[in-house]
């Protein structure tokens, strides 16, 4: 199985479906999202995106579904030019699959050994090697500390540029082991997860898709329509909470003369987290935070 689906009744509940909608699974996966959208869909349609070329291995064979192997950053247009718009709900489960964890050749975990790879879309020119062996010492030291937060990224930065002058890092193996000699005694493991996520993060640009996500979202729901969006650490769900929130990436709320305040979305109920048995089953969901958006107008 391609990984085990977060908060799936939550999510599907949260887009609070109408007969005969159309909906936009945004991370198509395993899809194990859009075969609970199936179950409920009626004769409505639903459109799923995801770069990975793998997640085409797992499409249902459901003349409802129509997939396209593209980065939601695209979704907008070709919503547009296929016809689909307005749609009633979009979800997006952001983050790596277990399955893309899993499989060492695509350099996403620490656990095994691969090549420093982790493009989620492997069609993509820069890899996290490019990255490593081609950044400077302030690129790489901004984006250890800001996608990373990691309070050593200037350390970080230097001891790569030290050791990339005699031999190119290219595995996994290889950062993770000249990483560790920096991380906090006993936070070994929180310190690689962090630096893996930073340069994940660069390589595949996720928080300036995700912004432009969100800002579609507004273009190409129904007024009523429904977002819901799963996010697994602090940068995006500090994105998607201000969104919703204000409108706004950085939460700077605006308003009319009235003093109303301007927002495309009214967030629905509070944050969710996934409960002690769902993260006992599926340690993943452990960091996993849903939010739930309607669209105003």
């Amino acid at each position: 199985m391609y990984h085990s689906p977060v908060m799936l009744e939550a999510a599907i509940d949260g887009l609070s479906m109408v007969s005969g909608g159309t909906y936009v699974d945004a991370t198509y996966g395993g899809g194990s999202h859009s075969a609970e959208i199936l179950q409920r869909l009626g004769k409505g349609k639903l459109i799923a995106f995801d770069q990975d070329e793998d997640a085409r291995r797992n499409i249902n064979n459901d003349p409802r579904l129509t997939f396209f192997e593209h980065n939601f950053r695209y979704m907008k247009n070709i919503l547009k030019f296929h016809g689909h718009l307005p749609v009633d709900g979009i979800l997006a489960d952001l983050g790596v699959s277990s399955y893309q964890f899993d499989q060492a050749s695509r350099g996403f975990s620490t656990r095994s050994d691969g090549p420093l790879d982790m493009r989620m879309n492997r069609q993509a020119a820069l890899s996290a090697k490019d990255i490593i062996n081609s950044y400077d010492d302030k690129q790489l030291a901004g984006l250890f500390y800001t996608y990373g937060e990691l309070k050593n990224s200037r350390r970080i930065a230097a001891a790569i540029i030290n050791y990339r002058r005699e031999n190119p890092l290219e595995t996994t193996a290889e950062l993770a082991s000249l990483l560790e000699k920096m991380a906090p005694r006993g936070r070994e493991n929180k310190f690689l997860a962090q630096a893996f996520q930073a340069l994940r993060i660069e390589v595949n640009q996720e928080l300036d898709s995700l912004k432009e996500l969100l800002i579609q979202s507004t273009e190409v729901l129904k007024k009523g329509g429904r977002l819901v969006v799963i996010s697994y650490h602090s940068l995006e769900d500090r994105l998607v909470k201000n969104f919703i929130k204000t409108g706004d990436f950085s939460g700077k709320l605006e308003k009319d003369f009235f003093g109303n305040v301007i927002r495309p979305f009214e967030p629905v109920g509070k944050m969710q987290t996934a409960d002690k048995e769902e993260i006992t089953e599926n340690p993943r969901a452990r960091s996993a935070k849903l939010r739930i958006a309607e669209k105003v107008d």
